[in-house]
């Protein structure tokens, strides 16, 4: 039998964490405990990171008289990203929340801390809550909203059986998401050793005159591409590659599009022949300035004009691996125009110093990284898979009718 609870009858508290405003000061010089937002609530944990703003301890203080953060407490995020919940199964000697943040203290007495935090980030809850979300700008949850959201309260023993389900899949989400982060540290060591470790390497390479090292106006020529917009794109067409794709659509190599120009439009267009590297030359940011990809497919593309067209004659997908590399990126960074829009010249991207050996070992070389490549994205797609199951099970599991 399942009984139907609303959650300020099956829980000690709910509070809030702190805002900063006239209380303290994020990341001061000595700070050294962790401030927990919605961006450290990941898969029912709180994950912290380099990103993750610092407080003192005296600003932990201040935090936890309002807060009284404890382990077993549920974190429920209630302004902007509404509903991503968190278990606390750690210490929290070391960290707090800020007030967009909701601390749920479960009355373990009725209800399963670990299930609570469960059926809140389900469904059945985020129905309720979506209904009173106020907000202008930002969307947000008050706490007498959370506090009339009705909880399913199966019986002991049958909140124990769908957390140990639940956990299952929680774990193999983690255990996927690892694999994946080691196996991306494992490509990045490669694809920049592969290449040399350092641009001073290359450079006394280049002085004592090596053949294998060169620059890429050595090795081919840049073709700037030309402007269309994007009211230009139709359904079907002449394949063409948009500067604005770039950064979302491709990986290391392509021979298909998701735009397309009509022939009218494009034959006033420059296009990228097979076993050209495009490359981005303009950008909002700096970060993906100078990334490229190798253009495999059979027909011609269009490249826009925020791209250059790199014809040379190596493995195209060796360079295009090595336009990702720290190596590539530490070189043209001194070249890269900031302002508004960020931009290099084919002038700066032609210094850039490659190490160039035979095609066999190119070849070489690239296998090694396209096996990472495909092992990372198969992983992916493992996660993506597991993530759908978790949710239609712990759905399915707390839909009690």
């Amino acid at each position: 039998m399942v009984e139907w609870k609303r959650l300020h009858s099956i829980v000690n508290s709910i509070s809030t964490g702190l805002n900063p405003r006239q209380n303290f000061v994020l990341n001061e010089e000595n700070a050294s405990c962790y401030y927990v937002t919605v961006k450290e609530i990941t898969s029912n944990r709180i994950v912290f990171s380099d990103s993750t703003d610092k407080i003192s301890n005296d600003a932990k203080w201040i935090i936890n008289k309002r807060s009284r953060l404890s382990k077993g407490d549920i974190l429920f995020s209630g302004i902007g990203t509404i509903g991503k919940v968190a278990y606390v199964d750690m210490p929290t000697n070391n960290w707090d929340c800020s007030e967009s943040i909701f601390l749920i203290k479960p009355d373990d007495r009725i209800v399963n801390g670990k299930y609570l935090s469960y059926v809140l980030s389900s469904d059945i809850v985020k129905k309720q809550y979506e209904r009173y979300a106020a907000g202008a700008i930002m969307k947000g949850v008050r706490n007498d909203t959370l506090e009339r959201i009705q909880i399913p309260i199966p019986s002991p023993s049958e909140q124990e059986r769908i957390v140990g389900i639940l956990d299952t899949f929680t774990s193999s989400i983690e255990n996927l998401k690892e694999r994946i982060k080691v196996r991306k540290k494992q490509y990045e060591y490669c694809l920049d050793n592969l290449y040399f470790p350092n641009k001073n390497v290359l450079l006394k390479m280049k002085v004592k005159g090596s053949h294998d090292i060169k620059s890429f106006d050595e090795i081919g020529k840049f073709i700037r591409g030309r402007r269309f917009v994007r009211t230009d794109i139709v359904e079907e067409g002449v394949p063409c590659i948009h500067y604005g794709d770039m950064y979302t659509y491709y990986g290391v190599s392509a021979s298909k599009t998701p735009t397309y120009l009509t022939e009218e439009t494009a034959s006033r267009l420059r296009f990228a022949h097979k076993g050209d590297v495009v490359i981005v030359a303009a950008g909002e940011n700096d970060i993906d300035i100078g990334v490229g990809v190798a253009w495999l497919g059979d027909e011609d593309v269009v490249v826009h004009d925020a791209c250059f067209i790199f014809e040379h004659n190596q493995h195209p997908k060796y360079i295009s691996y090595f336009l990702r590399s720290n190596n590539y990126h530490q070189q043209i960074r001194m070249g890269v125009v900031d302002g508004k829009i960020c931009s290099i010249s084919a002038k700066e991207l032609g210094r850039t110093l490659i190490h160039v050996p035979s095609l066999q070992e190119q070849h070489r070389i690239v296998s090694i990284l396209d096996t990472f490549e495909s092992s990372i994205s198969n992983l992916d797609a493992q996660l993506k898979q597991r993530e759908k199951q978790y949710e239609y099970y712990r759905n399915r599991l707390l839909t009690f009718g």
